[in-house]
């Protein structure tokens, strides 16, 4: 089993930035690959950024050149970069991992608000 739990969202204006983390806990030994989705309000999740195990990484043109995921030395944490902020950037942002085995993980969830 594996346990993520993210931090960092909140209210920041257009074009700032903010970072958001996710840690993750429990059985993290083979871990295949890491993403950050987003959620809006009634919509479905959308994938912002991943980091697979061999470090390679991958973005929709939506948030290319904006947001930047990246991982701590032991694997475990995840961070996503995001500058240039823009209102419609607005949503509950999810961390997901992926372990070698195929099994799949969620957190719960942080809140991100761009606004004035």
């Amino acid at each position: 089993q594996v346990q993520l739990v993210e931090s960092g969202g909140g209210l920041v204006q257009p074009g700032g930035s903010l970072r958001v983390s996710c840690v993750a806990s429990g059985s993290t030994e083979n871990i295949s690959s890491m993403r950050w989705y987003r959620q809006f309000s009634g919509k479905r999740r959308e994938m912002v950024a991943a980091i697979f195990s061999g470090g390679g990484t991958t973005y929709p043109d939506s948030v290319r050149g904006r947001f930047t995921i990246s991982r701590d030395n032991a694997g475990n944490t995840v961070y996503l970069q995001m500058n240039s902020l823009k209102p419609e950037d607005t949503a509950v942002y999810y961390c997901y991992l992926r372990g070698g085995d195929g099994m799949e993980y969620w957190g719960k969830g942080t809140l991100v608000t761009v606004s004035s």
